[in-house]
């Protein structure tokens, strides 16, 4: 499962095409995820993007300094640095918050199938051929809009920023004036 808003370019290639490949940097990769950051492959750039400073990129591997390799068993491509990569089909989308008429329509979740993993092999537990040796992987975590491994934050991310207002929707503000006046 993965979820992403019902209108980035990414949701509409994985419901267009069925599939995809979900590419997983290491914490070391970081520099390549940033570099990517406030860009999109719509253009025109879609009105709240542009809000966010937005621009639109054709060739985002190119800009981030990364080589596209053809997967096993979907068109999407992989990143060949990335040490794991998930080739994936699409089976169903589940829409968030139907209830809540103000993020109605605007969050997705997104069913995949794993069709087949690559693991860079230095990844992997000494004898055994399908498991990830945790002490051995450092993947990139993004937790509020700051990049992170296993440990300290790697460095500033420039999604961080967008001022946080820009994200605010109706069911953030919803729930600050709940926790305000103490009704849980």
């Amino acid at each position: 499962m993965i979820g992403l808003s019902a209108f980035s370019k990414t949701t509409e290639n994985i419901l267009r095409t069925g599939e995809c490949v979900l590419n997983l940097p290491s914490a070391d990769q970081v520099q390549y995820v940033d570099r990517l950051a406030l860009t999109t492959g719509s253009d025109p750039v879609p009105a709240g993007k542009q809000a966010k400073g937005y621009r639109s990129v054709r060739d985002k591997f190119g800009l981030a300094g990364l080589t596209a390799e053809d997967a096993a068993t979907v068109m999407a491509p992989r990143v060949r640095e990335c040490p794991v990569q998930l080739e994936a089909k699409f089976i169903a989308l589940h829409r968030v918050a139907g209830e809540d008429a103000a993020q109605r329509g605007k969050i997705v979740s997104i069913e995949l199938q794993m069709q087949r993993v690559h693991v860079l092999p230095s990844l992997l537990m000494d004898g055994h051929a399908n498991r990830i040796d945790p002490d051995k992987w450092r993947p990139l975590i993004m937790s509020f809009q700051q990049f992170y491994g296993l440990s300290e934050r790697l460095q500033p991310s420039t999604l961080g920023t967008i001022p946080e207002r820009l994200y605010q929707t109706p069911d953030l503000e919803r729930a600050a004036r709940m926790v305000v006046r103490g009704e849980w």
